[in-house]
């Protein structure tokens, strides 16, 4: 069951900001979620629990289920190169991610809800599958009837952009469209994971 609980409880406790409000509200209480959580010591934490807790973060920066991340992750360890760092490009080239990373929406949870209302298309095709891979060269802009939509109007005025826009992407914001230049480096991905635990999560 996908989570749809409190945003900012779920940042909390992952140690990443889910949302742009997650970001404002973690830098005036970085800790975790609970009342107790000011006076906890922190313990020593087990491989397992670093491993596990480390593949939580990532599922949930994603919004993805253990399913599809489990998936995901077996189908990118039989690639060459470093698995970790395979999973890490095919999360990022995942059509949502895509929206979310070219400043077309606040949120993951909010670009995956544009792709799935069928608000974006992939070279002029609309495309309403969120985990879609999208390929180097490919184009990703919002249909032609949404502009209007004052979200679309807000990304248009650059209200959802990143600092700075990812290495991998071209995007062109007046026109609501980004292209996949290529697949996403490891060193280019802005969100500081440690995907080796992951690895070894999966691998165990």
């Amino acid at each position: 069951m996908r989570y749809t609980g409190p945003k900012v409880r779920r940042s909390r406790r992952a140690g990443v900001p889910l949302t742009a409000k997650a970001e404002r509200v973690m830098e005036r209480r970085p800790l975790p979620p609970g009342q107790h959580a000011l006076g906890r010591r922190a313990g020593k934490q087990s491989d397992y629990g670093r491993q596990l807790a480390e593949k939580q973060k990532i599922r949930w920066y994603y919004d993805l289920s253990e399913r599809q991340l489990r998936t995901l992750f077996d189908k990118n360890r039989r690639r060459s190169g470093r698995a970790g760092e395979n999973v890490i490009a095919a999360l990022e080239s995942r059509l949502a991610t895509v929206v979310l990373r070219a400043g077309l929406a606040p949120s993951i949870y909010a670009a995956r809800q544009f792709v799935n209302h069928g608000h974006v298309t992939v070279d002029g095709a609309k495309v309403d599958i969120a985990s879609y891979a999208v390929k180097p060269g490919q184009v990703v802009a919002v249909r032609a009837k949404s502009r209007r939509m004052p979200a679309f109007q807000a990304a248009a005025a650059g209200q959802f952009a990143d600092e700075r826009t990812a290495a991998y992407l071209d995007v062109r914001r007046d026109e609501l469209a980004v292209m996949l230049t290529h697949e996403p480096k490891r060193a280019e991905v802005p969100v500081p994971f440690d995907e080796q635990l992951l690895v070894e999560f999966y691998s165990r």
